[in-house]
């Protein structure tokens, strides 16, 4: 996979399709462009006339790992404008699911220039998904770096997965200042602490009014509480003009999928799977 240097790490992306206007697909959590469900959707999306560029992001898949920056979605919003403008590649279509959508809304809020229609589903929010975001990948680090130091970083599971996907990152990862890991984890913690006036974490609400652009959100699931249907309602109303729709997936697939990872009726879980099924939705609103 090609790769740009942006902020002193490596960024790896691919872009499928070999003509139309550009879409930037980002899935959620801290997973790659090599995530199951991600790929379907852009195909699909190429199928409709578009190129889809997927990306690893920092800390993500084969990418260098990096950390600065407000929040971490802060430094993804910073490192694909950097990657958008490396390649030339702006204005453009942001989509993003969970987290990724985060991503989208910071970047299309820090730049606007580069960003012509936004389109957003699976937005997180609420107590329960913003404490379990924090809870999941900021105190894991953080425990073990201050009993530790960052050699620690290798006992776990998702870092060690970085350095078997990137061998380099086993050096940047050891790099890294101990003290200085612990002041940014603990920035990036309260990011994920509910606070008034912020609807999704790390954002406040007035920012909002930075996003200009036609804007699609999928509504979140009935009783979704990592994506709550309160704050996809919310989101539609911090930016103007936005077009808020049903899911076209069941209203409860995301505690489908839960469910059957709990118990174990899947060989693989993959909460994404069902994302193919909004590419007519979204190659509807992109078309008019």
């Amino acid at each position: 996979m090609p790769a740009l240097a942006i902020n002193g790490g490596d960024v790896v992306y691919e872009i499928l399709g070999e003509s139309g206007d550009l879409i930037v697909l980002t899935p959620g959590g801290r997973y790659g462009m090599d995530i199951p469900g991600l790929r379907p959707l852009a195909e699909a999306l190429v199928a409709g006339g578009y190129r889809v560029l997927l990306w690893d992001r920092p800390n993500c898949g084969a990418s260098d790992v990096q950390f600065y920056g407000r929040t971490e979605s802060h430094m993804r919003a910073e490192t694909l404008a950097g990657l958008l403008t490396g390649l030339d590649l702006a204005p453009c279509v942001l989509a993003g699911g969970s987290g990724g959508a985060r991503d989208s809304i910071l970047t299309a809020i820090r730049y606007p220039e580069l960003v012509d229609k936004l389109v957003l589903w699976n937005i997180v929010g609420g107590t329960y998904g913003t404490f379990n975001l924090g809870a999941h990948y900021i105190l894991p680090s953080l425990q073990v770096v201050r009993g530790a130091g960052v050699a620690g970083l290798l006992r776990l599971k998702e870092w060690r997965e970085r350095v078997e996907a990137n061998p380099a990152n086993e050096k940047r990862l050891l790099a890294l200042d101990a003290d200085e890991f612990v002041k940014l984890s603990l920035r990036w913690l309260n990011a994920y602490v509910q606070k008034p006036g912020q609807t999704i974490p790390g954002v406040d609400d007035d920012e909002f009014d930075r996003i200009q652009v036609p804007t699609l959100i999928i509504r979140g699931g009935e009783h979704d509480i990592d994506h709550p249907k309160r704050t996809s309602l919310e989101i539609s109303c911090l930016i103007a003009g936005s077009t808020l729709i049903d899911p076209p997936w069941p209203e409860d697939a995301w505690e489908r999928a839960m469910q059957d990872r709990a118990m174990g009726r899947v060989k693989r879980f993959n909460m994404f799977d069902t994302w193919v099924q909004a590419a007519p939705p979204i190659l509807e609103f992109l078309g008019r």
